[in-house]
């Protein structure tokens, strides 16, 4: 599904991931975990082909995106990659719905055929009283599954979501993470959280430790529990 191979980037003189492997299999819920300055968001945004890394090679469903550029990659990446953020940015002089709508009108998808998609996105994650509100009229856990829903509405490959609790009270944030294992089960959907929640409430398939732009070994209180997830870092 996705293939990360040696990935090194710096900004400027500093070096923020010094070398990352990564294999994400189809239907993973996978955490990427690490503190802030670790690296997890510049590693999400290459792996949604937002930035290119200064070395390395990355693979999205067996196509090398490197090698793409223009409106191939933006074409690519509107119809095989969502994304989640953590502070939902939706449009504000937009409805829920129009919302969402939005990466299927960027791909020339009839309108009609994108609201129908819509409506039906938004009444499984419980929204279909409030697909006329303005982000205004929503609560924080309402907006981010508006956010959800539209990343949902192209039918990517993977969905990329950098700290989409992190904004959320502790009841929005179990509710979340459950969704994402109900998209898993239900949409056969991949996922990649970024986090710096070492514990989230609900353990996903894969933890993956970043820690000064590298993969590292969990801390021994996680890795000598049994029942973990968490995994050994190459």
């Amino acid at each position: 599904m996705i293939s990360l191979h040696d990935i090194h980037k710096s900004f400027a003189h500093l070096e923020v991931l010094k070398g990352v492997n990564l294999e994400i299999q189809p239907r993973e819920v996978v955490s990427i975990v690490g503190p802030s300055g670790a690296g997890k968001t510049t590693l999400l945004q290459i792996m949604g082909t937002l930035l290119k890394p200064d070395a390395g090679s990355l693979e999205i469903a067996g196509e090398n995106v490197l090698a793409l550029s223009g409106n191939k990659l933006a074409r690519f990446r509107c119809r095989h990659i969502g994304f989640v953020f953590q502070f939902h940015q939706l449009l504000p002089e937009f409805t829920a719905l129009e919302n969402v709508i939005i990466p299927a009108l960027i791909d020339h998808t009839p309108k009609s055929k994108a609201v129908a998609r819509a409506k039906e996105l938004l009444d499984f994650l419980g929204l279909a009283d409030r697909a006329d509100h303005k982000p205004s009229q929503l609560s924080g856990g309402e907006k981010q599954r508006v956010a959800v829903a539209r990343a949902l509405m192209n039918t990517p490959d993977v969905i990329l979501a950098d700290e989409p609790s992190g904004s959320l009270d502790t009841a929005h944030k179990e509710e979340l993470h459950k969704l994402f294992f109900r998209l898993r089960d239900e949409f056969n959907q991949t996922l990649v959280i970024a986090t710096h929640d070492e514990q989230p409430p609900t353990p996903t398939n894969r933890t993956i430790h970043l820690l000064d732009g590298k993969r590292v070994e969990p801390e021994q209180n996680l890795s000598s529990d049994p029942t973990s997830t968490s995994t050994i870092l190459q």
